[in-house]
């Protein structure tokens, strides 16, 4: 289900506000309200001014793109509705220069440029482009309505912009956009629909919490496909791609990709609006991927937010297919990259490489590697096959018990305890089952268990395991008595770790910590801490991640603290 609060005023005037809030970010523009025209306060007028615009939601697009080096002014609708003709026309005359206008948008645009070719002296001084670069509507169901417009569009801004401030003339800077939008292609996908402010809520969702929408609009509309359940970005990649560039599906061959080995694109990932950074960066990664398993020359890569649909869960991804040497269009592949490559000073527009992407960038893993544990002077565990046996019912009972730990961290901390719990056991069974951990050399396998605490955990909950788990394997090397290790030993080792422990971090007993269980375990000899796993419920935060939660939550909803819940699933299951 999409968000459906929002931080506003109120929803009738949440877009002039917002315009507002940009022009206070940059200082080139100025803002007519009458007509919620955003406009570069100076211009040159012996200059191509770029018009465009459209219904607001889509931010940064269009207002974010004007600025030096791309749009001249943004003409903004309401949300998701497109600004009318005496607003465009508006917008227009307040741009007006010697060397003409190029607009965009389709009837309302449209009507505004017949509106100033009838009264102006110079009739051919403005000129009206349609961008369509959607492939999700094949060729028959759009032949009418004609395709929509999607992030490709910004493209084609860029371009012209970059022209134009380079001092083209009209005819020029429209032929080379009319070019680049005819070989553009977009693809939509999301996990949710968005919701428009001052609409009424709803209980249900659009798609189903196990299912993605791929050819969606940026408008709410509904896709031509839906996918159950969510497929891995490398399943999802070839799909997305097969409807700009395969050439069998004829409904939707909009770009003569030839697939030969020579074909060159530009790619561009953007995001919807609501997906992560970490999940833009990885869709980056799965789409590259599939463009070089297809043999295509990928010349510059472009990724970040640049039309949105509010606050949707999804991304697009669009590809221009460059002119090859010979083929007759107004820019060649090295004009086009180099219009791209242009500095644009607008807030819309996100650093781009000027590069070729690197084949390879991938540090190769070290030549060295560490030596083994010697098994001189080394201690096996009394018995290494229920050594081993009990280190499994630990990484397993954490992973049954993921999703509780997961919702206690919600509550009492950032929600990521259980999961990195969880990949701490996973990284043990994996030197498990690849023969790293035998239980003949228990030093060994202790160590190899801190370093995968180090590595596969991370953060606070993984620096303190693998500092424990460093100070254990130190305590059983210094209380050796033998080749066996026995009780005494791993008590006296036990101590000796919590001892280490203490000196890295400041929470004692009872903290409502990771430390309130293991520390009962510890001191009373394997008694105790469950029971006090239990009672972090009731005891005050006095460090970790609840001592950032409002006190009054935690009383309320009386949940034990995540780390410590851990810390007791793992400790039962090791003396089961």
């Amino acid at each position: 289900m999409s968000l459906q609060k929002h931080l506003l005023n109120s929803s009738s005037t949440l877009v002039s506000e917002s315009l507002q809030g940009l022009c206070a970010v940059n200082d080139q523009l100025a803002y007519d309200p009458s007509s919620q025209v955003v406009y570069k306060a100076k211009r040159d007028a012996t200059k191509v001014s770029i018009i465009c615009g459209g219904g607001s939601g889509h931010e940064p697009s269009h207002a974010g793109f004007v600025g030096e080096g791309m749009l001249t002014a943004a003409v903004c609708g309401n949300v998701f509705a497109s600004p009318n003709a005496s607003q465009v026309r508006r917008g227009i005359d307040l741009v007006e220069n010697d060397a003409g206008n190029y607009t965009g948008d389709v009837l309302n645009f449209g009507l505004a440029k017949e509106q100033y070719a009838a009264e102006s002296k110079n009739p051919n001084a403005a000129k009206f482009l349609v961008v369509g670069d959607d492939v999700a509507v094949g060729k028959t169901q759009g032949g009418i309505v004609g395709r929509r417009g999607l992030a490709g569009v910004v493209l084609v801004y860029k371009i012209a912009g970059a022209l134009a401030a380079r001092g083209a003339n009209l005819d020029e800077v429209y032929s080379a956009a009319e070019y680049v939008a005819s070989r553009i292609g977009t693809i939509g996908v999301g996990l949710e629909h968005c919701h428009v402010p001052g609409t009424a809520t709803s209980s249900e969702a659009h798609l189903a919490a196990d299912e993605i929408e791929i050819g969606l609009g940026i408008h709410n509309e509904s896709g031509i496909k839906r996918v159950k359940p969510v497929p891995q970005l490398k399943a999802l990649a070839p799909q997305l791609l097969d409807f700009i560039m395969s050439q069998e599906d004829k409904e939707r061959a909009f770009l003569p990709f030839k697939g030969d080995g020579e074909d060159e694109v530009v790619l561009l990932v953007n995001n919807l609006g609501g997906l992560s950074e970490l999940e833009v960066g990885g869709v980056v990664n799965a789409i590259s991927g599939e463009l070089k398993n297809r043999k295509t020359k990928i010349a510059r890569v472009i990724s970040g937010t640049f039309m949105t649909s509010l606050n949707m869960p999804g991304f697009s991804v669009s590809l221009v297919l460059l002119p090859r040497a010979g083929d007759k269009s107004p820019k060649s592949a090295a004009d086009i990259l180099s219009l791209l490559d242009a500095k644009a000073d607008t807030p819309g527009w996100k650093w781009t490489s000027s590069k070729v992407p690197n084949a390879s960038f991938t540090t190769p893993p070290s030549a060295d590697k560490p030596a083994a544990a010697s098994s001189k002077g080394s201690l096996a565990a009394a018995d290494p096959k229920s050594f081993i046996a009990a280190l499994t019912r630990a990484c397993k009972a954490v992973a049954e018990n993921e999703p509780e730990i997961t919702r206690m961290d919600t509550i009492a901390g950032d929600g990521d305890c259980g999961l990195t719990l969880k990949a701490g056991a996973e990284g043990v069974m994996s030197e498990v089952e690849s023969g790293n951990i035998k239980g003949a050399d228990i030093i060994g396998d202790v160590v190899v268990i801190a370093k995968v605490a180090e590595k596969a955990m991370g953060g606070t909950s993984g620096a303190l395991y693998s500092i424990f788990m460093s100070a254990l394997a130190q305590g059983l090397k210094a209380n050796a008595t033998g080749d066996v290790v026995t009780d005494e030993i791993w008590k006296k080792a036990l101590v000796d770790a919590l001892a280490k422990l203490y000196t890295y971090t400041r929470a004692r007993p009872p903290s409502r910590t990771l430390i309130d269980p293991l520390a009962a375990f510890v001191e009373n000899l394997g008694q105790g801490f469950p029971a006090l796993s239990r009672h972090t419920k009731d005891v005050e935060a006095k460090a970790g991640r609840s001592a950032y939660v409002d006190s009054s939550l935690l009383t309320k909803e009386r949940v034990a603290d995540p780390g410590a819940w851990g810390v007791k699933v793992i400790l039962q299951a090791l003396i089961l």
